[in-house]
């Protein structure tokens, strides 16, 4: 199966693979899973399709192989990596998370010292005591949970944050297998958040939930001023990310 393309359209695209022209027509009849040596497989009519880098795709657990292996049996006639979501986060836990753990951890970290729930607006009240009541509550699951607390700011310069702290943050990135890790490698910076990001990872916050957290400012502004389109069609995409990322981490767990 070494010809299916990158999952990924921009690899893809830099591979020289043309949408228009090369479009994979659907080859297998069923998709499944398997139980292997190294895990669970996901199964194209008994064979196991290969990752970007020529890998098996191959899952710690059979809920994860089973959301990916829902994605082939979901296609078309034709191939659609975008409604694939699952496949490509699987092969880029496979294929790159797996090889630079630390590195991934640290992006992880660096956002917790740039938490979006530390930066308050200046005003109005109504949307300060909304971001406090709401941002405030996860702040304190954090320290309550994992000894990481997080210094909150008014307005947008940039507060220093306890170095204990983000250490923690990291040594919680790194506690995760390279699948927990990809996922919450997408989920941060998704909701500008690492506090969110492990909540969600950890099932403390659904995908509804964490999205709708990250958006408070965009939705105290909606809320008065209406709503753009462009805007919500963007957010119904995110919104969608954040709801398979819960999914991803329950079939992990």
């Amino acid at each position: 199966m070494s010809h299916i393309p990158p999952l990924d359209p921009n690899v893809a695209a830099r591979k020289g693979f043309k949408e228009s022209e090369e479009r994979i027509k659907r080859f297998w009849k069923e998709a499944g899973v398997a139980h292997t040596e190294d895990g669970w497989a996901v199964q194209l009519d008994g064979r196991t399709p290969k990752t970007p880098a020529h890998r098996k795709l191959v899952l710690p657990t059979e809920a994860a192989a089973k959301l990916v292996a829902d994605e082939w049996a979901a296609q078309g006639e034709f191939l659609d990596a975008g409604t694939m979501p699952a496949t490509r986060l699987a092969s880029t836990a496979i294929d790159r998370v797996v090889e630079v753990m630390e590195a991934v951890a640290d992006e992880i970290t660096a956002y917790a010292g740039n938490d979006l729930t530390c930066y308050l607006a200046e005003a109005p009240r109504s949307l300060i005591e909304r971001q406090e009541r709401e941002w405030g509550q996860w702040r304190s699951w954090a320290e309550q949970t994992h000894g990481i607390r997080l210094v909150p700011v008014q307005g947008i310069i940039h507060q220093t944050q306890d170095q204990a702290s983000l250490d923690k943050v990291k040594a919680l990135a790194l506690s995760l297998d390279h699948f927990q890790l990809s996922g919450l490698a997408m989920a941060v910076p998704l909701l500008g958040s690492a506090i969110l990001g492990l909540a969600l990872q950890q099932g403390e916050l659904s995908g509804e939930a964490a999205y709708d957290l990250s958006r408070l400012d965009e939705a105290f502004t909606e809320e008065r001023w209406g709503v753009d389109e462009e805007a919500t069609l963007r957010a119904a995409a995110q919104r969608a990310e954040t709801v398979m990322l819960e999914q991803w981490f329950k079939a992990l767990r």
